[in-house]
């Protein structure tokens, strides 16, 4: 079986061959075309946003402007993409680029640049990764060192949210969250100094932007280290380096400290209410539940269009049990945002937990449709189950379980309740052989993460005289997840495999 595998990964790669990088001219081994690229961000970015914070609403001005800094710096990249620039409603200090030209650069960063030109460095190293295809070339090894089985696991990050987004809706997390090379690092920030020259800003904002990373990264503040840091690490190399690509540029062009001051000047006068609110997340996630809500209507009075600080009094109300009031907070948030997933499954959940199923049902469905999550799809799972509908059931029950801890085996324990019983084979697994006198034994394993018992096998095997017949045998005792059991059936000898089939008939979940 192996062996077929390693042909047909030894043919993918025949048939993939070498391109040239439109950025660098160099050959190189690329197994993701620039078309599976484009695909990859476009399928990707609209729930990589939702699980990084949702997009910036409060301040359209400043999505326009950081958009047109993009798309200037876009027009002259070395290759076509549908490029797009959203600021992210987080504290973060991170920008990222998904295969395709999708790029985000969170608020969190945005306050901490000083112009421009800086702002131009940041979004020109990106769309380098992304017109480089950076992202391809990380895959492209995977794909190698895997033996052509591309790892979809999702790394884990700081946003308040992503954690609770199910694997398939955060496929694309593996891409914004790796560590790029350090020849990927110094590309980006050569040839994206190159770009920022070309639309007419001075790439000495380059090496201001990475000198301040580098006394930003010696004083190891937690925030950076946990954001652009992560993936983009700073060095002193990278200063030299921008240095040198400054010299042979020149330093003429836009600086654009001003400009960058009037299109920052609304959100950082919101900066001490972003602080509050910040500060809020910390006392809730503690359990200072009074000083969460302090700093919850501290942001507010300062901010009072901001929905995540709506959303922020509803998980207090909410972890002190006052549904009514967390509801009232869960809509305001909507009034201020009606297109975040967080304040539609929060407003969901609540309702589903007092069996208000219609209620709780436009908001779950609303929320999945945003970014699918474990928690909503358990809960239309469960609504599902008292209206009657066990299929749909299962389906829900089916996505839930890709959530990781106690939700996913809830989740999976739920879906095994309803669809065990008929469809046993389906999460058991067997593998029949023959010892050596010829007689039949099963091995029988329990991939699940709930144990199970009460199992039957079903033997349809050709006896001596040339007869079909079928026998069951029962295995004892539960099979703990992960857990293997072999038991020899007693029939043979049989001289091959097609003489038997095993089939499992049933098994049900124990405690």
């Amino acid at each position: 079986m192996w062996r077929r595998s390693i042909f047909i990964f030894l043919a993918a790669l025949a048939g993939a061959g070498c391109v040239t990088n439109p950025v660098t001219g160099k050959s190189e081994l690329r197994l993701v075309s620039t078309a599976q690229q484009i695909q990859q961000g476009e399928q990707n970015y609209a729930p990589l946003l939702q699980s990084q914070g949702g997009e910036l609403v409060v301040d359209t001005e400043l999505q326009r402007y950081v958009s047109g800094v993009g798309q200037r710096l876009a027009a002259v990249s070395d290759l076509a993409l549908p490029y797009e620039f959203t600021v992210l409603n987080n504290s973060v200090p991170n920008a990222w680029a998904l295969p395709g030209g999708k790029i985000a650069i969170n608020r969190g960063l945005l306050v901490e640049l000083d112009s421009e030109a800086e702002l131009a460095a940041v979004l020109g190293h990106e769309i380098v990764h992304a017109a480089a295809g950076h992202s391809a070339q990380a895959q492209s090894r995977a794909l190698i060192l895997q033996g052509g089985i591309l790892a979809t696991a999702v790394a884990a990050n700081d946003s308040d949210y992503a954690n609770i987004a199910v694997l398939g809706a955060n496929i694309g997390a593996q891409l914004i969250n790796q560590r790029y090379s350090r020849n990927a690092e110094l590309e980006s920030d050569h040839y994206g100094m190159k770009y920022m020259a070309a639309a007419g800003y001075d790439p000495q904002g380059a090496v201001e932007l990475q000198q301040t990373f580098v006394r930003l990264s010696a004083g190891r503040q937690s925030d950076w280290l946990s954001g652009l840091f992560a993936s983009h690490p700073p060095s002193q190399q990278r200063v030299a380096a921008n240095q040198v690509t400054a010299a042979e540029l020149g330093t003429r062009g836009i600086g654009g400290a001003d400009t960058y001051a009037n299109a920052m000047a609304r959100m950082k006068a919101a900066q001490p209410a972003y602080d509050a609110y910040d500060k809020g997340r910390k006392a809730l996630s503690d359990g200072d539940l009074n000083g969460a809500a302090a700093l919850g209507r501290e942001a507010i009075d300062r901010l009072p269009r901001e929905a995540h600080f709506h959303a922020l009094l509803g998980d207090v109300e909410l972890k002190r049990k006052n549904y009514d009031n967390a509801v009232r907070h869960y809509g305001q948030a909507i009034n201020h945002n009606d297109n975040f997933f967080y304040y539609y499954l929060q407003r969901g959940l609540i309702a589903e937990d007092r069996r208000n199923d219609d209620r709780a049902r436009l908001d779950l469905e609303r929320s999945v449709s945003l970014l699918p999550t474990g928690p909503a799809y358990m809960a239309l799972g469960n609504i599902a189950k008292r209206q009657n509908r066990p299929q749909e059931a299962v389906a829900y029950y089916e996505r839930a379980r890709g959530s990781q801890g106690q939700l996913g085996i809830a989740a999976e324990a739920a879906l095994l309740e309803i669809d065990l019983p008929a469809n046993a084979s389906k999460y058991l697994r067997t593998r029949s052989g023959l010892d050596d006198n010829g007689g039949l034994f099963v091995e029988i394993s329990n991939p699940m993460r709930v144990p199970l018992g009460n199992i039957a096998l079903v033997i349809d095997y050709i006896d001596a005289k040339g007869q079909q017949r079928r026998v069951t045998r029962r295995i004892r005792g539960v099979l703990q997840p992960g857990q293997s059991s072999r038991i020899a059936t007693g029939l043979g000898p049989f001289q091959a495999a097609n003489q038997f089939r095993v089939n499992i008939a049933s098994a049900a979940l124990t405690e």
